[in-house]
């Protein structure tokens, strides 16, 4: 009877053994501290960013920067260094810094070499154009016919100042102390100057000697002939026996003239003798 219970009793053991390993386990979850994932997930990132292309990267940092400059359109271009913008509403006119342009338009001076030529380069460079000016603390804001002082530039960018220089249209000009951008500018017109560009191109700009002129004498003296070797008696002189018209009406006059012309020196009687004669 015993062997039987235990029998039975094995039976059973046996059977849950078997339930037991047919049944899958749960695996055993470890416990993840934060302090353990936070290193994880940073080399996970770091990893990422390692992945990311150089050349994108390269890329994006050579974008050029976005203007935020004022444009103000240009009304009217006066010279080669003088315009004439709108500004709030209202005409301003600026003197351009650090150049000068052959006048064109002072009624102080005539116009002057290469001042239509410079001119005329400006109002090509800037007629109808947007612009943004930049002052310089140094020449400050106006001069003294109260023209605001600036650096113009076009609004793609080019620099109307040091382009009228280094293109041989303008001087570099320094008035009284140095300015922002003397030292480009001086630079600029040496270039200029030694490719003999504009107004620095050879015999442009040369005066010429005008040809001596021939100085004016003054017209001969006539010293009249002393009357006392001449008679008035009877005929004895014609036109050949003077060399001028001065010495022949001396003579005729002396004898009387019209009413008493006995040499017949006055062929016409209208009181002129011996016309002819220079």
């Amino acid at each position: 009877m015993l062997i039987k219970v235990l029998s039975g009793i094995g039976g059973v053991v046996a059977l849950v053994v078997l339930v037991a390993l047919a049944t899958p386990s749960k695996p055993t979850v470890p416990t993840i501290t934060h302090l353990n994932f936070e290193p994880t997930y940073t080399q996970v990132f770091e990893e990422e960013q390692v992945a990311t292309p150089v050349a994108e990267i390269t890329a994006v940092s050579q974008q050029p920067p976005t203007p935020t400059h004022t444009l103000f359109a240009v009304t009217k271009v006066i010279d080669g260094d003088t315009i004439t913008i709108s500004m709030n509403g209202a005409p301003e006119t600026i003197r351009l810094i650090g150049i000068d342009t052959p006048e064109t338009v002072d009624p102080r001076t005539t116009v002057q070499c290469f001042g239509v030529e410079a001119s005329n380069k400006a109002k090509e460079l800037l007629t109808g154009k947007n612009v943004w000016i930049e002052t310089d603390a140094i020449t400050g804001q106006r001069d003294k016919y109260d023209r605001l002082l600036a650096y113009i530039y076009r609004d793609d960018g080019l620099f109307i100042n040091q382009y009228l220089v280094e293109h041989g249209y303008a001087y570099e000009y320094t008035y009284n102390t140095p300015y922002k951008y003397q030292v480009e500018f001086k630079t600029a017109q040496k270039s200029a100057e030694a490719a003999g560009r504009g107004l620095w191109a050879p015999g442009v700009c040369e005066e010429t000697t005008p040809a001596p002129q021939p100085t004016p004498q003054p017209p001969p003296t006539y010293t009249p002939p002393s009357m006392s070797g001449y008679s008035c008696s009877e005929n004895l002189y014609n036109c050949g026996d003077f060399s001028t018209h001065a010495e022949a009406q001396a003579v005729y006059e002396m004898c009387g003239g019209v009413n008493n012309d006995i040499h017949r020196l006055d062929g016409d009687k209208d009181g002129e003798a011996c016309e002819s004669l220079p």
